[in-house]
């Protein structure tokens, strides 16, 4: 599962009161509680989580991530979105605003990137047996989506499996802006019918998206389009690897 979860700040008119993005700053913990029922619900094998709060105020000091996991039975791995060198990892809450993986498969290595250019230039890799995923978040200016999607492109070149590309790209002029990285890397989108995914309430951008490469067959796909949990609706997908195996994984 992907899920640009909002760092468990909700959704809906009230979240704009009493002012505009009113709701960013208020606490998370009923909010959360719903994610984790979700989470359960659905039984994925990972997430992979855009918008975590890893310890600000908000979500009461502790680390989303580690919560979450922690009621799943899940291994964890997040880092926050901002370079170790950004002024905004300097900032007491911004500095918590963070991406994770969770995994109930063994993993074999976790890596941490960051592409050059941008605000938000973190991507994750975490290595399964028979996978590697990708985590990012990319940027709100199209000009540096572009260069960062020339950099993702060359990280992916370098994975040693069948690998998904998973988070959520920001593009709002949908799959033909990712086309041209799409075609360079022979990736396909998991979202078939490239159904929008932003705003939940009322979707009319393809923002998220999971791709993969060639040797992954997905065999489930779908958008909890019922979901009110965040401001993204989640994305669900069922895969198996053709090489160099055959067993299903979900994700």
């Amino acid at each position: 599962m992907l899920y640009n979860m909002r760092y468990g700040t909700g959704t809906g008119f009230r979240f704009h009161l009493p002012f505009p993005f009113g709701g960013f700053f208020r606490r998370t913990n009923k909010n959360l509680n719903s994610l984790i029922d979700f989470f359960r619900e659905q039984k994925a094998d990972v997430l992979g989580l855009v918008e975590i709060d890893s310890g600000s105020y908000r979500a009461g000091h502790r680390n989303q991530a580690d919560t979450i996991a922690r009621h799943l039975g899940k291994r964890t791995f997040w880092r926050s979105k901002y370079t170790y060198w950004s002024w905004w990892s300097r900032l007491p809450m911004m500095r918590q605003q963070a991406n994770a993986c969770i995994s109930g498969h063994a993993v074999i290595r976790e890596r941490t990137h960051f592409l050059r250019k941008g605000v938000k230039r973190l991507v994750m890799e975490l290595e399964l047996e028979h996978v590697v995923i990708f985590i990012v978040h990319l940027a709100l200016s199209r000009r540096c989506r572009e260069a960062q999607l020339a950099d993702l492109a060359r990280l992916a070149k370098n994975a040693r499996k069948p690998y998904l590309i998973a988070g959520d790209f920001n593009a709002f002029a949908g799959k033909v802006e990712l086309q041209d990285f799409m075609d360079a890397l022979q990736l396909t989108n998991a979202n078939l019918l490239d159904a929008p995914t932003f705003p939940s309430r009322s979707p009319r951008w393809q923002l998220d998206f999971i791709l993969h490469s060639p040797e992954i067959r997905v065999t489930h796909f779908e958008i909890a389009s019922d979901v009110r949990l965040s401001d993204h609706l989640p994305l669900i997908c069922d895969f198996e690897v053709t090489k160099p195996s055959a067993l299903p994984i979900g994700a």
